[in-house]
């Protein structure tokens, strides 16, 4: 990963894995992702600030070319990341997080439980230049657990939503494609849901290695 100085590079040198088939092909290619604004404040998601989230690029557009396989294709995104002087597991039982671009700018929904019990929750409104301001708290809107019985929900105008398709499906984690109305708008948003409490088990923590394998080539 590098930064070009108006964009963020990732090249990606993998391989593949497909059930029943013993070898395994190369994956090769570049995600390139310009942001349209960059926001440099980060938000603390607990009293103590040991969790700190920090949405770079509320908007960016993402364009993909690889080579193996020969495909390519472009669309809309996003940057964001966490960071903190504990894991998440140790902070956090559970959030749900949304993000929607609107027609001058783009909104983020966040929520949670922290590990003490007490709760969060904001929405982050952001301008055409990236500029954030605390906005008014949508109602919630329930969604229907994923496959693996993960608990969904989003915050909407009448506590309305819909999921269009759930990309990620796992035992603790879940992110899908939700159409809804934020601010008076139709949005079509990504949401995701993550249970830390599930992610701590034992059992999962001896899945990880085998469902996100790390290797070298």
């Amino acid at each position: 990963m590098r930064w070009t100085g108006d964009a963020l590079e990732i090249d990606i040198i993998e391989r593949d894995k497909r059930l029943g088939v013993p070898w395994r092909r190369p994956v090769r290619g570049r995600v390139r992702i310009v942001p349209e604004m960059l926001n440099p404040v980060g938000f603390a998601l607990d009293p103590e600030e040991k969790h700190i989230w920090h949405c770079l690029a509320p908007r960016a557009r993402v364009v993909v070319e690889m080579a193996d396989p020969d495909l390519s294709w472009s669309g809309s995104g996003y940057i964001d990341h966490n960071r903190g002087s504990e894991s998440l597991e140790e902070g956090f039982r559970s959030w749900h997080w949304s993000r929607a671009h609107l027609s001058d700018g783009a909104v983020v929904s966040y929520e949670g439980e922290r590990a003490d019990g007490s709760r969060f929750a904001s929405a982050i409104r952001f301008d055409q230049a990236g500029v954030p301001e605390q906005a008014e708290l949508p109602m919630v809107a329930g969604l229907p657990n994923s496959k693996w019985q993960v608990q969904r929900r989003t915050r909407a105008d009448h506590g309305d939503a819909k999921v269009v398709k759930t990309w990620e499906d796992t035992p603790f984690y879940a992110r899908s494609t939700v159409s809804s109305r934020i601010y008076g708008e139709p949005v079509i948003a990504v949401q995701e849901s993550l249970d830390l409490r599930r992610y701590a088990s034992p059992v999962v923590q001896f899945m990880l290695p085998f469902r996100m394998p790390r290797r070298k080539f």
